[in-house]
């Protein structure tokens, strides 16, 4: 009975994640704290455990805005040509950089990104500035190298770099979900090999997501494009501020032990 209150409350969470990367490509930045003080989890295996269940949440995604024509197939390939080399480099140097660097990169990114969409007027109905197949890669290669390195999901980078590229949104989410798979798979098959991957709680964590993901792209795709941008805006922000918040607990924490 216990288990059953204290796993209640992360069902509710992972079910309410999978809707916000359905519909903003962002949310999966909560999964890991969720199983560490919701569940007890050690924070490796969470982080292990999470990435594989991206598997799945991912490719719900992909095929839910696929369906929708909100895909760009062509500028998919060359991320996740760049996003599988830099997905293996940024694991490769776990030990050599601090990740806390590098998050507090992406957290000044991921803010900004969102005070920079919120700022536009003109709504996002244009390609926007596309680069050419060595800029995706090289996108791509960011993307995968800053999620290996530091824990977190693919869209946390991409979707701020597309958002300043002018990216329509509903193609910035659906690209995001596509990242999702080379990264989960790269990152996942170190982590079996290191025996750090929960199935279990992977695979019920899975199906919450998928069936969250699956209303969330719904959801994304029948809002205005007026209201999608201030609520992709909104969780950039909420997520900027709250990254912040936790390196700066951290560092001070350290700085009292």
């Amino acid at each position: 009975m216990t288990e059953l209150v204290t796993f209640l409350p992360f069902a509710f969470l992972a079910l309410l994640v999978g809707v916000f990367i359905g519909c903003v490509g962002i949310g999966g930045v909560l999964l890991v704290p969720g199983l560490v003080y919701l569940l007890g989890m050690d924070v490796q295996v969470a982080i292990a455990t999470c990435m594989f269940s991206y598997l799945f949440s991912g490719a719900a995604g992909a095929v839910e805005y696929a369906r929708r024509g909100s895909i760009r197939w062509s500028m998919a390939l060359w991320l996740c040509v760049g996003a599988m080399p830099g997905a293996y480099l940024g694991a490769a140097t776990v030990s050599m950089l601090s990740p806390r660097w590098l998050e507090a990169i992406i957290a000044v990114l991921v803010f900004f990104s969102g005070i920079y969409a919120l700022r536009q007027r003109a709504p996002e109905t244009t390609g926007g500035t596309q680069p050419g197949n060595l800029g995706l890669a090289v996108v791509g290669g960011l993307t995968g190298f800053g999620s290996a390195l530091t824990g977190t999901g693919g869209p946390l980078v991409l979707i701020p770099i597309l958002v300043w590229m002018k990216m329509p949104l509903l193609t910035a989410v659906g690209l995001s979900q596509v990242i999702q798979l080379p990264i989960a798979a790269l990152a996942s098959v170190g982590n079996f090999q290191l025996g750090e991957v929960n199935i279990g709680a992977s695979l019920a964590i899975a199906v919450l997501l998928v069936s969250g993901v699956i209303v969330g792209a719904r959801i994304a795709h029948r809002l205005p494009a007026g209201l999608l941008k201030p609520m992709v805006a909104g969780v950039l922000i909420a997520v900027g501020v709250a990254m912040s918040a936790g390196i700066i607990y951290t560092t001070w924490m350290n700085a009292q032990s």
